[in-house]
């Protein structure tokens, strides 16, 4: 064998013990955080006015899984009415952030952007609005399809016009960046104007707006879970594309994928994602930004494994943080402002260390 054969064997087999070595410590974390959140969600079915031990809340728990819900016990009720959908959802949304800030750091190829970054949110949280106080959501009997659709169709009209104000200024990251920070001013403007106008519904859009999953539903958990992991499950498909988009739009047809097609397919799908997850909850920030940025320090940018961690990350630290707004007496805290007040000094962070990289 000679010197060159030797040198390419042992880069290959470097390489390959790298990539073993990531996935170990991906399915490390992807298990410690599973553990993780089933201890967290059976310890949030204890928070609440009415008091449940641990140990009766994981005897409930069980009780209703086996048996198909109408539990007897007033605990048990409790438990099934109202904790186990709000805890289920804060873990899909959790998940769904998460998942849609790695795709979007991916394809605009900056660590600092989030899936609100096309305004979206706001386009979701200006249509939720509006059709909240129109008074339909309270007299419809398909209420629980009304907000998620309107959320959906708030968030991608937004992106349409982030999309088009984007492509007229030439397409480039900073240009999606930019054309969804003026979107999103815009309508985060009109939802100020309608609030200005209806003070009696102000305290409670308030609340939804910082974030609250407060009063969720089994039937909007159930659909918000149906929904985001059909997607959740669509984006990790392509997973090895978003891997050629790291490489550049350039580098992404070099090797025969359609890169602006892509991008705007996947910039639809992450609308999408981010509308379901904030219809029910409003926004939350920062999940998006920290948590891939947090899984790609330890494991990585390859979205293979970057994905399915940052599911896990994302709805584990969305959790934790749900349980701490509901451990105050005095009352519950706005998860949104809780999540907000751990990320600016985390974004900080990043300005300082990656600023110069992205001409920040």
């Amino acid at each position: 064998m000679t010197d060159d054969e030797t040198r390419l064997r042992e880069e290959v087999m470097g390489k390959n013990v790298g990539i073993r070595a990531i996935r170990r410590r991906s399915t490390l974390i992807i298990i410690a955080g599973i553990i993780v959140i089933l201890v967290m969600y059976v310890y949030s079915l204890t928070m609440g006015s009415y008091p449940v031990s641990f140990q009766e809340s994981f005897h409930q728990m069980i009780e209703i899984i086996t048996t198909g819900g109408n539990p007897e016990e007033m605990s048990g009720k409790v438990i099934f009415h109202l904790r186990m959908p709000r805890s289920l959802l804060v873990i899909m949304v959790g998940a769904g952030l998460a998942v849609a800030g790695a795709v979007m750091q991916a394809l605009i190829h900056n660590p600092l952007v989030d899936p609100y970054v096309t305004g979206v949110s706001s386009g979701a949280s200006f249509a939720v609005i509006l059709i909240s106080l129109t008074g339909v959501v309270a007299t419809s009997l398909a209420s629980v399809w009304i907000v998620p659709v309107a959320a959906v169709i708030g968030a991608v009209l937004a992106f349409i016009l982030t999309m088009t104000v984007a492509e007229s200024a030439g397409g480039k990251a900073m240009s999606y960046v930019l054309g969804g920070t003026i979107i999103g001013m815009g309508l985060s403007a009109g939802t100020t104007l309608i609030l200005s106008t209806n003070a009696e519904d102000m305290h409670r859009i308030t609340d939804w707006m910082f974030g609250s999953f407060a009063n969720t539903s089994w039937e909007e958990a159930i659909l918000c879970t149906v929904c985001i992991s059909i997607i959740l499950i669509i984006i990790m498909i392509y997973a090895r594309k978003l891997n050629m988009m790291l490489l550049g739009e350039d580098q992404a047809r070099y090797l025969g994928l359609d890169a602006r097609r892509f991008k705007r397919n996947m910039l639809i799908l992450v609308a999408v994602l981010t509308a379901f997850c904030v219809a029910f909850c409003g926004v939350i920030g920062f999940v998006g930004l920290i948590v891939p940025h947090l899984c790609r320090m330890v494991i990585g940018g390859d979205n293979r494994v970057l994905l399915p961690t940052s599911i896990v990350v994302g709805s584990v630290v969305l959790l934790v943080a749900d349980v701490f707004c509901k451990s105050f007496t005095v009352g519950e805290l706005p998860i949104g402002a809780i999540i907000s007040v751990i990320g600016v000094p985390f974004f900080i962070y990043l300005m300082v260390k990656e600023g110069k990289r992205y001409a920040l």
